[in-house]
């Protein structure tokens, strides 16, 4: 009876957290409004239209990582702003681009510079 009691008390807290993760990765949502290319980095202007605030933990071109501006990239619901990517592009690429959130939310399109 004891084991019953224990286990289902496991299995309660367990379904508790599964289901909010769940619930908080289901209301982020984030997209990529603009990109603009400029001399060795690339800006991504992004805007929050999920129901809680996002943090950008990771970006990829071309599905290697790399570094950003700032660091510690928050966006409230509703807010916007520009991440600043450190890379050297070439005008005759096309670059994928993958944003990714703490919560493991992404956005990934392919873009294309300005030819020179």
């Amino acid at each position: 009876m004891v084991i019953a009691v224990a286990a289902m008390s496991i299995a309660t807290t367990a379904t508790y957290f599964i289901t909010e993760n769940l619930r908080e990765n289901m209301s982020e949502r984030f997209i990529i409004e603009d990109v603009w290319f400029k001399t060795g980095e690339i800006a991504v202007y992004l805007r929050n239209v999920g129901k809680i605030s996002i943090k950008v933990s990771a970006v990829y071109v071309n599905h290697t990582s790399q570094l950003f501006t700032p660091l510690e990239f928050k966006l409230e619901v509703s807010e916007h702003g520009w991440l600043n990517v450190t890379y050297n592009w070439d005008s005759d690429s096309t670059y994928h681009i993958n944003i990714v959130t703490s919560r493991g939310t992404k956005f990934a399109d392919y873009y294309r510079p300005p030819q020179a």
